[in-house]
């Protein structure tokens, strides 16, 4: 889809790890739960459908999680990144068969019921933050009609802490946060409100929903993902910036970088980025 955010297969590799340990697993339990109720009666697999699905990290994640026989259907709008999963071997269902896995290139804004015909869970990791309230429309509608439950973590929340702590952090955090609601080729992205609004669409169609605050904690147990995190960080802060022509955050741009990049060579440096994980299901 013209204006998608574009992500890299080294990026997602980077962060399949703390992404697994991040995503809340009450929640998980929860939508195997779901799924799993009608498995003795069922007559076919459980089909779970993953929304932006990139390389397939979160279908390696749950999958062992959820009953099965199962077949997942990955729609990402990046046939390169799918292709990763569907050419890779297959993980394990929680009884240890191997899963079904298939792709399909799927506009977010143009996803229909019929996408997700026959979903029996609907997933999205890290997707919510990074799409516009047309899309997010979209999912849920598709979700109400399909009738399926819908586990979607790792929305970011806008919270970040470092430590040790400095008062150019509040700056940053919030020049960061208007650039994730930036228009990228026509498209006003959620941000941080991605979340709450798709909780909100869901509650009042009147949808059981829970939610989860989890975090990336990251330190020198990860360097590389710190670093590429706050190189990340800081420069969606500082573009935001020029584009406001926030002189105070230009300025300080440089000193508070070569602070923290300091403080991390030394391996002090460490952050917790906030997320929300949400699970709806029908009544």
């Amino acid at each position: 889809m013209t204006g998608m955010l574009e992500v890299s297969a080294d990026w997602l590799a980077l962060r399949e790890a703390e992404d697994g340990r991040a995503r809340s697993r009450r929640l998980a339990r929860l939508a195997a739960a779901l799924v799993g109720a009608d498995v003795p009666s069922r007559a076919r697999p459980v089909t779970v459908h993953d929304l932006g699905s990139g390389t397939g990290s979160m279908m390696r994640w749950l999958a062992p999680q959820l009953p099965g026989p199962q077949s997942w259907v990955l729609h990402d709008w990046n046939a390169d990144l799918t292709a990763h999963a569907t050419e890779a071997r297959p993980p394990l269902d929680r009884t240890g068969r191997p899963i079904a896995v298939a792709s399909r290139v799927t506009p977010l804004d143009r996803l229909s019921p019929a996408d997700l015909d026959g979903a029996d869970l609907v997933t999205a990791s890290a997707l919510l933050d990074v799409v516009t309230a047309r899309e997010a429309h979209a999912i849920v509608d598709a979700c109400l009609a399909a009738g399926a439950p819908a586990f979607l973590p790792l929305s970011v929340t806008g919270d970040v802490e470092l430590r040790p702590w400095d008062p150019r952090d509040i700056r940053v955090a919030r020049a960061f946060n208007e650039h994730q609601r930036r228009e990228v080729d026509g498209r006003r992205l959620l941000g941080r409100f991605g979340a709450p609004i798709v909780r909100g669409l869901f509650t009042r169609a009147g949808w059981h929903v829970r939610t989860a605050l989890t975090t990336w904690r990251l330190d020198r147990r990860d360097p590389v993902l710190l670093g590429e995190w706050f190189d990340g960080w800081a420069d969606a802060a500082v573009e935001q910036a020029e584009v406001d022509r926030d002189r105070t955050l230009l300025d300080q741009a440089a000193g508070y970088r070569e602070l923290r990049r300091e403080q991390q060579r030394r391996g002090g440096l460490s952050a917790v980025v906030y997320h929300l994980d949400v699970l709806a299901w029908p009544r």
